[in-house]
């Protein structure tokens, strides 16, 4: 799976995703750290990438549009430490890579996570 790491996305976790033998990219390694949210999605779906983002506006963008693509990880934790966030994502990308594969908008939270299947 490819990854494109939104600006509130430590670098640490997208070193941690590439660790793990995913494809990852932060948007300020693109250049595109000041792009739009819309932009964003724009250029997931055509590289074939999953947002990580802490964005809610990246959910409500992608249910508005109608597309089955990209997939969106929207992490609302409280402890957003690197090492917190990359145990949530560790256990939704164990259980939920399917989901992600097909099309979903994932909510993380503390205690559990939410999967959308697109389109919503």
């Amino acid at each position: 799976m490819k990854f494109l790491a939104d600006m509130g996305i430590s670098h640490t976790t997208v070193r941690w995703l590439n660790n793990q033998g995913f494809d990852a990219t932060h948007v300020r390694d693109v250049n595109m750290h000041r792009s739009l949210d819309a932009e964003i999605l724009s250029k997931a779906k055509v590289e074939g990438q999953i947002v990580l983002t802490c964005d809610l506006d990246f959910g409500d963008l992608l249910s508005a549009s109608g597309e089955y693509s990209p997939s969106v990880i929207i992490l609302r934790l409280e402890n957003e430490t690197p090492a917190n966030v990359n145990k949530r994502l560790n256990q939704v990308l164990q259980e939920s890579s399917d989901a992600l594969i097909k099309g979903s908008i994932i909510v993380v939270e503390e205690g559990r996570y939410r999967v959308r299947k697109l389109p919503v």
